[in-house]
This record gives structure tokens, sequence and C-alpha cells, in this order.
């Protein structure tokens, strides 16, 4: 499925008439015209117009523009994110003159959204925190057994209803073992012994659902080569059979590789359609391989 067809940028004529009518308040904050990111950043790469296919990755080194390109589209449709976009004073004039084309005239579908490596980060954040807090309860319940079940403590009295809640508590530590005690007792579900790659993989196939527009920076960023590839069949299946559209920037050989990708080089000049065989940094892993190939 394919819901955005084409994302047009500022020409560099675009550019240079907000050069000449430049805010005098950004010059007087120390903005400058040679610090007006992201102006100036695609003109030099001649890439004005960006032609979609369900399946699009950007390409290309550190610097290149790629996680720009995705939160301009991200911003220019408004796409649900929950990581902020560390924006600069110029982002919303330049938002301004892009074009964002969808196909036949169809709304973004509303689920749509933009995920980020911040986005992943924060949720492993959330289970170690979460991880924190059972290792705590558990500490507690332990030390409740213990109590409960201490033959030189008195005999507990029941004094009022507020006491039966805890006579039944008192009464299931001597039924049971301190491990099975402790497991009936806790109300938090267990998020133990996933690792941070596992957790990082889950988190997109909970994410992503069915019938939507979703724009990833850098999914392979804590996934092993082995989780690429999952990663990269689930996202091919969701093109394929759940009606979803993808626009991914990426240096992971395994999604480059996927099947009907419309890769841009955001290295070259000018920016063009490429082979992932065809990428430099493709071809440095076959360069390294091949070094290396009597190790193996």
């Amino acid at each position: 499925m394919q819901y955005l067809s084409r994302f047009s940028l500022p020409t560099r004529m675009d550019e240079d008439n907000f050069v000449l009518n430049f805010p005098p308040q950004l010059e007087m904050q120390c903005y400058g015209h040679n610090n007006i990111y992201p102006f100036g950043l695609f003109p030099p790469k001649q890439l004005s117009r960006i032609e979609f296919a369900p399946l699009t990755i950007f390409a290309g080194s550190n610097g290149s523009g790629k996680s720009t390109l995705l939160n301009l589209i991200a911003e220019k449709l408004r796409l649900r994110r929950t990581s902020p976009f560390n924006s600069t004073p110029f982002t919303e004039p330049y938002i301004a003159l892009c074009r964002a084309e969808t196909t036949d005239r169809r709304p973004i579908p509303p689920d749509s959204r933009i995920i980020t490596s911040d986005d992943v980060f924060d949720y492993m954040l959330d289970l170690r925190a979460i991880n924190a807090g059972i290792d705590h309860r558990r500490k507690d319940l332990f030390a409740e057994y213990d109590d409960y079940t201490d033959p030189q403590k008195p005999t507990f009295q029941l004094n009022s209803l507020e006491d039966y809640e805890e006579l039944k508590r008192r009464n299931a530590a001597r039924r049971s073992t301190k491990s099975a005690y402790t497991a009936r007792r806790m109300r938090q579900t267990e998020v133990k012994g996933a690792s941070n790659g596992e957790n990082a993989y889950f988190y997109f196939t909970q994410q992503i659902t069915e019938n939507a527009l979703y724009l990833l920076d850098e999914p392979e960023n804590s996934l092993s080569p082995s989780r690429q590839l999952e990663l990269a069949r689930f996202l091919e299946d969701s093109v394929r059979f759940y009606g979803c559209q993808f626009i991914i920037s990426t240096h992971s050989p395994f999604l480059l590789a996927m099947r009907d990708a419309l890769i841009f080089d955001l290295d070259s000049n000018p920016v063009e359609n490429k082979p992932w065989t065809e990428l430099a940094h493709i071809k440095t892993y076959h360069d390294f391989f091949a070094a290396h190939a009597e190790d193996f």
C-alpha cells in the first residue's frame, strides 16, 4: 500500500528568496545566513523532489540528511511522534515551503507515526524502571514472608475487620514456600528475561499495526544481525500483506536488501536511486569481509 506519493523540498530559488528576506529578529539572535539549518542542506545535493514507493529507504553516511528528511516529512504531515523533534527557528518556515502529495488525494491514516531511536531508547529505560520496581517489590515480599513465618514473633491478634486481610496473608505464608507466596503476591507483570535487542524488536512489532504510514529512523540500533533480519522480514510482510508503507533511514545491509526497496543514496551528488549493492558503505562491508575471507 502507498499513502504518500511525493514530497517536494524548497528549491534553490525558494531558499535564495528566504535569505534575501531574512528576518531581522533572527539576525539579532546571532543566526546568520550561514547558520540557517535546514536551509542550505539539500540544494547542494540537487535534491528537490522525492517520489516514494511502498518501501522507501534513505541511505547515506552520518550527516547526509537522512534523519532530517524523515523529521521534515513527519512534521509536514503532522504525524504522531513520542520523542520531540530537535527543531531550529528555521524549521517552521522551511516546512512551510515543503509540499506533500498523497496517493489519490487520500488522507494519511490516523495511526501513522514516526519512530526514532529515542523512542526505542526511552521504551527500554521504562522497562528498566519497571524491573527495578519489581525487584524492590520482590524484596519487600521476601521480608514480609520472613516476618509472617517467624516462630519467634508473637501470635497475630485479629482485633478488627481491618486486620482480616493481613491474617489471610499470614495464613497463606505459613502454607506456602517463600517463592510461591511471593509469586502470588506480585501484582505487576514480570518483564525480565529479554535483552535490550529483544525488547527493541518487540517494540517495533507492537507499535507497527495495519494500514498506516511509518517513518523509521535507523531502526537497526540495538538489534543484532539476526534480529535485523527478523525486522526486515516483518517490514516486508507488513508492506505485502498488511497495507503498510515505510520510509526508513538506515545503514543496515539487512534492511537495505529488502525486497522491492526504493533506495535514495544521499551521499551521491546529485542524489539518485541505487541498488543496495552499489552503496559506498555496503562496498566497505564487502571489502572488509573479502579481506578476511581466509579467517572464515
